[in-house]
């Protein structure tokens, strides 16, 4: 039912339309002033608006002004009932606000097809305000939750500015969020980890695999795992998560501590090149793999590119939307212009490529993600930290795992993260994760597992090999492994004993070299670290004597 005021001064008036008005099924407010209409007007929702021009306290021209400043969200129709006839008056009245105008005396005929006119223009108004309004409440809603999905992802893809001697790089969303992904961190050994990813696509959509990447990524670089075995969980992990027609390309680098050696898995991204000062490209990488989250865990390949590098090389890694960008005669940016512009300037940026990049676009719109990752080949040298006294006090650490932590726990990290905490110990920290991330794997493997690292040199050798492991955890029953450490302060030495359940050595040959055969190359990089390392007969168990010394203190 609408509702229509009439604002008149003549009772007569007001009483006569009240009447015709009724008769057509409307409800129908009066007043006798502007004054009086704009008290009923805050009351009461009205839909059309019948007033008078003359009128004392406050005439029509003023009220209409008035009530089309107020109630201005919703079209409020004003027809105005007057005797005039100049046109001044008419204008004036069109000027204040004014929609129609309806002449003394009413003729009940025009009076209805007027409201019913302006009635239908107020119901598409309402209609179109309470749109604006749930676009504007939807709106405000995913302002929100890019602002909260923003704040997450600036948190979870850590560490980017933490290695500023190291790398230089640039990522260029081309929606709001940036399907391209590049993750840093350093090993408890002192490696610097890269991985630069694309998924397929670009926006929210494609970002959402970067959070369980970039988890998956920092968990296995803290624990010292390898490329591939990175490479590997994370292929789970998305294999699981994304729908089939999602992946994600990428390039998975680790350099070691030293700078001097790099191991990379590539897969689906351009191919990646070293490059020396001059920009002058000594080796090029190329992408050996599926992208991840493709293939099953049976079919993935994990095998890696070993190289030499030393200072003065650089790696350059880029996802396609480098060479992918058009110009406005849609030709491709393409590798050869991008091998050009490296080699164009000596020790040449990200944004000086980039520059170059957006030049050759000139204007063109974006269509995918940019991102650019140049990566410096330097030692990675630890934060200088004050000396600290290695502690007087002697103390023994020993823990006994049964075959239900053995699968379910990696205890090699807490338990570094505890001894470190031991004063003037934090600093050999790199070398007791790896002393005992080697040994304790050495007797889960090949101790209380039994398996073979020869099955490593076969063709798929390491596919094997891991679901052999897979295989041999998950029927693990009656095990023990023993970690025992023990800090001596007098000697300025630390005593490691890991013992394991395992069958021990069947050969009759227990030389060295036998040892090394049957553990794996672990033991070698033990006895660079470690002053003395020693088996018992069983070949069970492995003692450790490392020399705390300050010559030993991040030497790998």
């Amino acid at each position: 039912m609408l509702n229509i005021l009439v604002v008149d001064d003549l009772a007569l008036n007001r009483r006569l339309l009240t009447v015709m008005l009724e008769q057509q099924g409307y409800r129908v407010y009066s007043a006798e002033n502007g004054l009086v209409a704009l008290n009923l007007l805050e009351e009461h929702t009205i839909d059309i608006v019948l007033l008078d021009v003359i009128m004392p306290v406050m005439d029509g021209f003023e009220t209409a002004a008035i009530i089309k400043e107020r109630f201005s969200q919703v079209y409020l129709p004003i027809i105005f009932i007057t005797s005039l006839e100049d046109e001044a008056s008419f204008e004036r009245c069109l000027a204040v606000g004014g929609d129609d105008f309806l002449h003394k005396p009413f003729q009940e005929v025009i009076l209805n097809a007027k409201i019913k006119a302006h009635s239908r223009i107020r119901n598409l108004s309402q209609k179109a305000r309470e749109q604006n309004l749930q676009l504007e409440y939807h709106q405000n809603q995913v302002e929100r939750e890019h602002e909260i999905v923003e704040h997450i992802f600036n948190n979870a893809l850590e560490n980017q500015q933490s290695f500023p001697n190291h790398l230089d790089f640039h990522l260029s969303p081309a929606a709001m969020f940036n399907g391209d992904m590049f993750l840093v961190a350093q090993s408890p050994i002192g490696s610097l980890y890269c991985m630069l990813g694309d998924f397929t696509g670009h926006g929210l959509a494609a970002a959402v695999g970067a959070l369980p990447a970039s988890r998956v990524f920092y968990t296995m670089v803290s624990k010292g795992m390898s490329v591939s075995d990175i490479a590997a969980e994370i292929n789970s992990v998305l294999g699981k998560l994304l729908p089939g027609h999602m992946f994600c390309a990428a390039t998975i680098i680790e350099l070691s501590n030293t700078g001097k050696s790099v191991s990379a898995w590539l897969g689906g991204l351009p191919d990646t090149y070293i490059i020396n000062q001059q920009g002058e490209i000594i080796r090029t990488l190329e992408s050996q793999h599926m992208a991840l989250g493709i293939l099953e865990e049976d079919e993935f390949e994990r095998a890696l590119i070993h190289t030499e590098v030393d200072e003065t090389c650089r790696i350059v890694m880029a996802t396609d939307g480098i060479i992918e960008t058009t110009s406005p005669h849609d030709e491709y940016f393409g590798e050869q212009r991008f091998k050009k512009v490296l080699a164009s300037k000596p020790a040449i940026s990200t944004e000086q490529v980039l520059e170059r990049v957006n030049k050759f676009a000139r204007g063109n719109k974006q269509q995918d993600d940019l991102s650019l990752v140049l990566l410096n080949c330097l030692a990675m040298r630890e934060p200088e930290q004050a000396s600290e006294p290695l502690s007087a006090l002697p103390f023994n650490f020993s823990l006994s795992l049964n075959s239900k932590q053995i699968k379910t726990t990696d205890p090699v990290l807490e338990v570094v993260d505890v001894i470190s905490k031991v004063a003037g110990l934090n600093a050999h920290r790199a070398n007791i994760f790896l002393i005992l991330s080697e040994a304790y794997n050495n007797a889960l493997d090949h101790g209380v597992l039994g398996l073979d690292s020869e099955v490593k040199n076969q063709e798929d050798g390491f596919l094997i090999y891991y679901q052999q492991r897979e295989e041999a955890l998950a029927n693990l029953t009656d095990a023990l492994i023993i970690i025992d450490i023990r800090y001596c302060p007098e000697e300025l030495a630390l005593y490691f004993t890991i013992c394991d359940s395992g069958r021990g050595f069947t050969k009759e040959d227990n030389n060295q070299t036998s040892l090394v055969r049957e553990h794996g190359r672990g033991l070698c990089l033990l006895g660079e670290i470690a002053s003395k390392v020693t088996f018992n007969s069983a070949g069970n168990q492995v003692e450790i004597y490392y020399q705390l010394t300050t010559s030993s203190t991040g030497s790998h």
